[in-house]
């Protein structure tokens, strides 16, 4: 197995991108995004993608590499993040994964394939065809027929997934569960040591991204989100769904005024960081690190020299 990669996770505000560029300076590395949306151009503030003086001279890898137009999966990540991962560890360096999403990094360490279907094919013609006819009732009872396990976790208005299931199956013949269950059985393709950030409050942590949605305001997100209309990029492509760009999106459009704009900004940002922790807190391997009312960087680098000694790194 490969050595140890470092990833730093947790919710949104917490602290992230700075811990990695510290774990980065300690240990000679490379930080690697791991964010969903700073894959793309022209988002910088809504997305609160590193700023040069933030990186501190450390190459950071997969931020701004996609126009805002194109729609990323997991998979088209760990595609293109699998070759970059690797050509740190060639150079003797240490790749240090920093971000929220937490699908696409455990897809990234993971590091199988994904159940086959050509999304856009003529099989998902067919299916989206129906779905537009017929509605998602007779496609999701066509799950539950040829994959029961699938449609059982799915909810019922989750028409994407519906359409993935039944996509993989008809094209493969087997179902995408049973595809899934097999890929979890397998050693992951990278060992990695997983280092999360929260608050112990989590008022404090409501309050920091309540700090952190005004200061994108000042720092311009309106303007951002007006440039990227101005360039064309519709109102409906993924990039714009982003926290920030959809809601800016309607004070542009008259729809909302900005402070309504901004609250709704912060509640979702708070809703968000919520489900993160949920995802985190599924996984064990996360060795925790807690902030009590600041974030006290010296003290966190401390206990993360702690950790990786502990997980054998150094």
């Amino acid at each position: 197995m490969a050595e140890k990669l470092i990833c730093v996770v947790g919710p949104t505000a917490c602290g992230k991108t700075k811990l990695g560029v510290l774990l980065a300076q300690a240990y000679n590395g490379e930080v690697i995004s791991c964010d969903s949306m700073q894959i793309y151009r022209g988002m910088t503030i809504g997305t609160a993608a590193p700023t040069p003086e933030e990186t501190e001279g450390i190459p950071h890898h997969m931020l701004a590499v996609a126009d805002p137009e194109e729609s990323w999966s997991a998979a088209r990540y760990v595609s293109a993040a699998t070759p970059v991962v690797e050509d740190i560890l060639a150079r003797g360096k240490r790749p240090v994964l920093v971000g929220g999403t937490g699908l696409w990094l455990d897809a990234l360490l993971r590091g199988h394939g994904f159940a086959p279907g050509m999304a856009g094919g003529a099989i998902r013609a067919k299916l989206e065809t129906r779905l537009e006819q017929d509605g998602i009732g007779p496609l999701l009872e066509e799950l539950r027929r040829v994959d029961p396990i699938s449609a059982e976790k799915l909810h019922p208005a989750d028409e994407k997934r519906i359409l993935r299931a039944l996509e993989v199956f008809h094209e493969t013949g087997q179902t995408i569960s049973a595809h899934n269950a097999a890929e979890r059985a397998l050693p992951p393709r990278f060992d990695a040591v997983k280092i999360g950030l929260r608050f112990a409050d989590r008022d404090d942590m409501k309050a920091l991204i309540d700090r952190r949605v005004d200061a994108m305001v000042d720092a311009g997100l309106l303007d951002e989100v007006r440039g990227l209309l101005r360039r064309g990029l519709p109102r409906s492509a993924t990039a714009m769904q982003a926290i920030g760009y959809k809601e800016f999106a309607g004070v542009l459009a008259g729809e909302k005024t900005e402070d309504e704009a901004v609250e709704e900004v912060k509640l979702r940002s708070r809703q968000y960081a919520k489900r993160q922790l949920t995802w985190l807190r599924r996984d064990p391997s996360v060795r925790w690190i807690e902030w009590e009312k600041n974030r006290d960087f010296v003290r966190a680098m401390q206990i993360s020299t702690e950790i990786l000694s502990e997980e054998g790194l150094f």
